[in-house]
């Protein structure tokens, strides 16, 4: 059975970290390490997004990174359905792009 494109979301990491001191781009270098290892993939320099079969796994994310934060700088986490991301145009340069496809899961019951 195919999860619904409107219970499984996206959780979206988006940031702006200082990187002006050797403490702060450690901080930097931390964070994108643990959205790496939480399975989140780079769609852009400081936007990272993370496939999650529902609203409620987005939330375990979210509250695990938030744990994690830089002391400094801006951090946003923005959840959205399969179906709205979607619908996200990706260009390179003038040319369309497909948008990222979730990854290929079994479901255990």
């Amino acid at each position: 059975m195919p999860l619904s494109k409107y219970r499984a979301m996206w959780l979206v990491a988006m940031f702006d970290l200082p990187v002006t001191t050797k403490s702060a781009r450690k901080a930097y270098a931390e964070f994108r390490r643990t959205l790496l290892e939480r399975g989140f993939t780079m769609l852009q320099y400081s936007v990272y997004a993370r496939y999650c079969v529902s609203e409620e796994a987005s939330e375990t994310h979210r509250r695990y990174l938030s744990r994690t934060l830089p002391s400094e700088g801006q951090v946003r986490f923005m959840a959205i359905t399969d179906h709205q991301f979607g619908k996200m145009e990706v260009y390179f340069g003038k040319k369309r792009a497909t948008t990222e496809q979730p990854p290929d899961q079994m479901l255990l019951f």
